[in-house]
């Protein structure tokens, strides 16, 4: 069995040989069984990463954002397996790119419709990027929304997307992308609420997540760690991308995908009640066969082919979260049934409901060597399970 000092150990390992600073606690059946912080949040002027140290969680805002659309359909207020365009019209004749034996691509009407469903498990057909038709599209259809309206909303993004031929017959395949922003604008859809307004009420508030959101507020802007770049051999610099443009007050995208800011010490309370049956402080926040639905494989044999890498070795996908599948396959001491889900800039989750627990780290750098420290984290973390 592992000890703290082991995972101590790694971290101090890790900010001297890739992130500035990097932050991690495990909690178990609501008790925190360990916390601890590392290096800087800003290594030029030598402030140290604390518990207040506040990270971009990118992809890492997805199950934040699934959990709180499973809230609604535990309401009854959307099935799974509904076509999108019961919520959102615009996306009733969906066509899709087809290849002919020639090479050339044409667009052709889906033999079935998107179901809610695929949003969630991404299998919808828009991903984040490529040179096939479908993102040239995606990337000509944002470009004209810019010059068209300047800054725009998740319903003016939905609605002009839905112009964009999808990559193959919905379910078909797993491809990384658009289907969350979908799941964010049912939230809005189902709940006549700003997708903001409805995670602050019913996961912000509820959980006591004070240093969570989308917008910068008190002192939140003066707590972000500073994000860095390393080069190819090797140097860690601050970066000089502009990465917090929609954290400003003036912007108005709330997106499903990316976009919300956290602390270690708030995301594990989500994750903790999470773990837990989706209770917190005796409040039901979501019921817990709603959580063992989410952690169910719905990736089909070619999805799953899409989706298995050396980093996700093990894995399936549920509703907007990893789910393991095979321990032997993954090489890890978690449990069936663990979930989570990583962030762009190197934050990383794992729930595991069976022992009640969680594990959250962060760190906020590119590459995020993702592969290297979440699995080793994983490894320390779920070794201090008595």
């Amino acid at each position: 069995m592992s000890k703290k000092q082991d995972l101590d150990r790694l971290l101090e390992e890790f900010v001297k040989n890739g992130p500035s600073g990097c932050g991690c606690a495990v909690a178990r059946k609501g008790e925190t069984i360990y916390e601890g912080y590392f290096g800087y949040a800003d290594r030029e002027k030598q402030i140290p990463l604390t518990q207040d140290s506040v990270f971009r969680l990118y992809s890492m805002t997805k199950v934040i954002i699934c959990t709180a659309a499973m809230m609604l359909f535990e309401r009854g207020k959307f099935l799974l397996n509904e076509p999108i365009s019961e919520y959102f019209p615009e996306w009733k004749n969906t066509m899709k790119a087809r290849t002919l034996s020639d090479g050339r691509v044409e667009t052709v009407p889906v033999e079935h419709p998107i179901l809610v469903k695929h949003c969630f498990s991404m299998g919808m057909g828009i991903g984040y990027g490529g040179d096939d038709l479908t993102h040239r599209e995606a990337a000509r259809v944002r470009q004209e929304l810019r010059d068209t309206v300047g800054k725009y909303t998740l319903r003016q993004d939905i609605r002009a997307m839905s112009q964009v031929p999808i990559a193959f017959e919905p379910g078909t395949h797993f491809l990384y992308g658009f289907g969350h922003e979908l799941v964010a604008g049912l939230i809005e859809v189902a709940s006549g609420k700003t997708v903001g307004q409805f995670l602050k009420e019913e996961i912000f508030e509820p959980l006591g997540m004070t240093s969570t959101g989308y917008r910068f507020f008190d002192d939140i802007e003066s707590r972000m760690v500073v994000p860095y770049e390393r080069d190819m051999i090797g140097r860690l610099a601050p970066s000089t991308r502009n990465w917090d443009e929609r954290h400003q007050p003036d912007e108005v995208y709330e997106a499903g995908g990316a976009g919300l800011f956290s602390t270690v010490r708030d995301y594990l309370t989500f994750t903790q009640m999470l773990a837990n049956g989706g209770k917190h402080n005796g409040q039901q926040i979501i019921g817990r066969k709603t959580i063992d639905l989410m952690r169910q494989n719905q990736l089909c044999p070619s999805a799953l082919e899409d989706f298995t890498n050396s980093y996700n070795a093990g894995y399936g996908y549920g509703l907007g979260v990893r789910t393991m599948m095979d321990l032997a396959s993954g090489n890890c001491n978690t449990s069936v049934g663990e979930f989570g889900w990583t962030g762009m800039m190197g934050t990383w989750t794992a729930i595991d409901p069976s022992e009640g627990v969680s594990a959250v780290y962060m760190h906020n750098m590119l590459p995020n060597m993702e592969e290297y420290h979440h699995l080793r984290v994983r490894a320390a973390a779920f070794g201090l399970v008595e």
